[in-house]
């Protein structure tokens, strides 16, 4: 490996701590809403909310009370007061910590990365007043928490985050009759997703299968979803020179990177998985981001994420 002593796993004490992290990213400031039904976000639904929005010409149907008359004695037409309401968008992490994800080659390994991402955003949307739910997954387990707006949701996330991954220096024995994957946690997202949510997708993106843009273009229909793709360096290309181990289930495997035959066939295993994935996510509508295992997370976020730190 490139990286003699990456992070293999992290805690629930340093997924806790990346709450400083998270704030680092400087999210916006929001007023304080004093109604117990109103929410933190403002949504694209026009009605009588906290924000003004704009003034246009009175149609039926709209309340009398929202009437501007400077506005309509000025132009000798009803004009109407229109505003934004403000709401709480659930955000919904879907975490894939599965065998392909206990790999790097530099960096930290890839199920360390995955964490790392879902617990800035559980960290970044909790703040922004929204709704934080997730399902962590590897080969054996699935983990299920719907979105609530409480330090103890994001605390029980975080806490999945860390049991989820696996420890150990020996690499995960995939399940014989593996039932839990991205696809099954794709399908089990759509039970506990409300319409308007702001989905992520954290997973290497391995695994993908022909269902896997039918179940992404189902959820992309009603709900903002974006796949976030923890990469490894040795995933995009390999050295041009040298012998290189890579742990297996029987154990490490090497390869010679000078070799001109495996090279050819390396390249071309990554450029058909390439255009596979480029395929399904265009085809399902979602976008999408890549995050290296060499990168920092709350780095990679900031340039990925809206301004201010948003993520809606």
């Amino acid at each position: 490996m490139a990286d003699s002593s990456p992070a293999t796993f992290i805690t629930l004490p340093e997924l806790v701590r990346l709450q400083a992290d998270a704030r680092a990213l400087k999210l916006p400031s929001v007023k304080p809403v004093r109604s117990r039904q109103a929410g933190l976000r403002q949504s694209r639904q026009k009605g009588r909310g906290m924000t003004f929005s704009e003034v246009r010409q009175y149609q039926p149907g709209d309340d009398i009370r929202s009437i501007d008359w400077r506005v309509t004695a000025r132009r000798q037409a009803p004009h109407t007061k229109l505003y934004e309401e403000e709401r709480e968008r659930p955000v919904l992490l879907i975490v894939d910590l599965g065998p392909t994800l206990f790999f790097a080659s530099a960096g930290a390994y890839k199920q360390v990365r995955s964490a790392q991402v879902a617990a800035l955003l559980a960290w970044l949307a909790l703040w922004a007043g929204d709704q934080v739910g997730g399902l962590v997954f590897n080969d054996r387990d699935l983990a299920v928490l719907r979105p609530a707006r409480r330090r103890k949701s994001v605390l029980r996330l975080l806490d999945h985050l860390a049991n989820h991954q696996h420890q150990g220096k020996t690499p995960p024995t995939p399940a014989t009759n593996a039932s839990h994957g991205l696809d099954t946690a794709l399908a089990e997202a759509r039970r506990v997703t409300h319409t308007g949510s702001r989905v992520f997708i954290i997973s290497d993106f391995m695994n993908i299968t022909e269902q896997t843009t039918t179940l992404l273009g189902a959820m992309s229909r009603h709900n903002s979803v974006s796949a976030i793709r923890i990469q490894d360096p040795l995933e995009k290309a390999l050295p041009s020179s040298g012998r290189f181990a890579v742990a297996g289930p029987d154990g490490p495997i090497w390869f010679d990177a000078s070799n001109p035959r495996f090279q050819q066939a390396w390249q071309q295993k990554i450029e058909t998985h390439e255009q596979r994935l480029a395929d399904c996510l265009r085809a399902s509508g979602v976008f999408s981001a890549t995050l290296s295992t060499v990168e920092d997370p709350a780095t990679a976020l900031r340039l990925l994420l809206g301004p201010g730190g948003r993520i809606g």
